[in-house]
């Protein structure tokens, strides 16, 4: 085994650890959190099945941000689903011809989806990343590490672009080197200098995402503007401040 299979390893090993780690530990702590108002926003649904129909077309169609501004909107929405088309993509990577999903991942409409999914990614990315760079109010709250985070996720993309229409990579050899890490039986990863500089962008990414605003993906679920029912006046509020103490207290 090379030393690059070694240390990459190593590196995927202890990023998959601080991810699962992270994530799990902030989403804890978001479902641990007090929410001692009622304040959806209006016009809110008045069931909790309203509630998950809202929160649907919000993690689907992005539908606040779509009624706050459209560009943002489309830049977004575009990377965000060329995003899920990649992670469908790349699944055959991890997947093993007996499981049951490999027939999906191995259709062809999926496989060109997502080969081609990279180019709208960029476009996304750059659109987002011209909005933070000439939109004065969005450039007057924004900090480095949301410029980072956008070069970053340009970075990963972009070299996976040069792996799929420049510089092919060994795809047969990165499959077993990837299973091996499932399996906890490490294969030699092909010595390609766009697939090692795209994995350890990946490796950062996973790293850095339980301490980034990346959070807001696990976070919309626990938003108390979007998952609370508009029923103040059925029902009394008390998730957080009274909950464990509900006793009248007595006069003297």
């Amino acid at each position: 085994m090379t030393t690059v299979t070694v240390i990459y390893t190593a590196l995927f090993y202890a990023a998959m650890l601080l991810f699962v780690l992270g994530v799990g530990r902030k989403i804890l702590i978001y479902a641990r959190t007090p929410q001692p108002l009622k304040i959806p926003i209006t016009p809110a649904p008045t069931t909790k099945v309203g509630v998950w129909v809202r929160m649907a077309r919000e993690v689907v169609l992005f539908e606040s941000l779509f009624k706050a501004t459209k560009w943002t909107w489309l830049f977004g929405w575009i990377f965000h689903l060329s995003l899920l088309l990649a992670f469908f993509r790349h699944l055959r990577y991890a997947l093993s011809p007996e499981s049951f999903l490999w027939p999906l991942v191995n259709l062809e409409l999926v496989q060109t989806a997502g080969k081609y999914g990279g180019y709208a990614m960029l476009i996304g990315l750059l659109g987002l990343l011209a909005r933070r760079i000439f939109v004065d109010r969005v450039r007057y709250i924004s900090s480095p590490s949301d410029f980072l985070m956008l070069i970053l996720l340009m970075a990963i993309a972009g070299s996976g672009l040069m792996m799929t229409f420049i510089s092919h990579t060994d795809i047969v050899a990165l499959k077993a080197f990837t299973l091996g890490l499932f399996y906890f039986d490490p294969q030699p990863l092909p010595a390609s200098l766009f697939l090692l500089v795209h994995l350890g962008l990946v490796a950062l990414l996973l790293i850095i995402f339980p301490f980034s605003k990346l959070l807001h993906a696990p976070g919309l679920f626990f938003s108390p503007t979007r998952n609370q029912v508009d029923n103040p006046r059925e029902q009394r509020w008390t998730r957080g401040w009274t909950a464990e103490n509900t006793d009248t207290p007595k006069p003297g």
